[in-house]
């Protein structure tokens, strides 16, 4: 609650008007300044048309091509033995464990597992309950799938 209201001035003296003109000046000079420089930068880079991260990873690409599909068998045996490493995989770490296309993988997965959106384990995959402990009878449990 403001019991009491006050204004205060500063003193007007000659070291008062001598910091104001000193914030006044300071306030009027340009942010950003052009500079003539006496001889060229020359450790600059010079450009490249293509760098060589790029180039080799354009090779890469190329040697393994399109990614095909492959018998789904395969690709369910792959996921199986990956999620017996681990439990959670996010999609691109099981595109790159199978070589197989984002889309198809995707499909292959909404039979065999449950996306997590949210929790600890956000945009991760992992095996639905009844095939989690298939270590025995993995086999026996795909062809209830089929």
């Amino acid at each position: 609650m403001v019991v009491q209201r006050a204004e205060c001035r500063p003193a007007v003296s000659e070291s008062y008007m001598k910091l104001k003109k000193l914030q006044i000046e300071e306030s009027t000079k340009p942010l950003r300044f052009s500079q003539k420089l006496e001889k060229a930068v020359t450790t600059n880079y010079k450009p490249v048309s293509n760098h060589s991260h790029n180039v080799e990873y354009e090779k890469r690409k190329k040697e393994e091509g399109k990614r095909a599909r492959a018998d789904k068998q395969k690709v369910l045996e792959m996921l199986f033995s990956a999620f017996e490493k681990h439990q959670y995989y996010n999609i691109r770490d099981l595109v790159d464990i199978t070589k197989q296309p984002v889309i198809y993988l995707k499909e292959i997965l909404r039979e065999i597992g449950v996306y997590n959106s949210r929790g600890p384990h956000k945009s991760t995959w992992e095996l639905k309950p009844e095939y989690r402990h298939y270590e025995e009878g993995q086999e026996d449990e795909e062809e209830k799938m089929e």
